[in-house]
């Protein structure tokens, strides 16, 4: 799956893997009832809700979008902890090339394993990649229930707050 992405990003977020439909249509969160466009919109980060093809249109809000584990599976828990830990160190080097501003791991499991970190929450991290800021959203997943669209859209704005400053 290829990455939306270019140096010098306000945001790029990280996705845990691709999911079947969007490695079939070749466009990230592709799933219908993902809800990561709308909390994209609702957000403030897109003055319209895009669709998933219209992903590249991302670069000209300095938005990308790119993935812990490469592997396309149907869902996220087929992922050995190895895949976590090896994307996490792929991600890293990506990151240290491309310098965004704020790298936004879309899942706080999968950013635990993929950076061995036990304690992480959604929300700003300690850690930083060179000078790109780390930050942790929740999994837009339908299956995230814990999450309502309106809660979700509120942390992603916390997040376009702070790439503002």
């Amino acid at each position: 799956m290829p990455d939306v992405a270019a140096d010098g990003l306000h945001v790029l977020f990280c996705g845990i893997n691709p999911g079947l439909m969007t490695a079939a249509t070749g466009h990230h969160f592709a799933r219908p009832g993902n809800r990561f466009w709308p909390a994209l919109h609702r957000s403030g980060f897109t003055p319209r809700l895009l669709k998933p093809s219209e992903q590249q249109e991302l670069l000209s809000y300095g938005l990308g979008i790119t993935n812990v584990v490469a592997r396309a599976s149907a869902r996220a828990d087929e992922l050995s902890a190895e895949e976590y830990r090896e994307g996490g160190r792929l991600l890293a080097l990506k990151v240290a090339r491309l310098r965004p501003r704020w790298l936004a791991v879309l899942g706080v499991t999968a950013y635990r394993v993929a950076f061995d970190d036990r304690t992480a929450r959604v929300g700003p991290q300690a850690r930083t990649i060179g000078d790109t800021r780390v930050w942790v959203l929740p999994n837009p997943s339908g299956l995230n229930a814990h999450w309502t669209p309106a809660t979700l859209a509120e942390e992603f704005a916390r997040l376009r707050e702070a790439a503002q400053r």
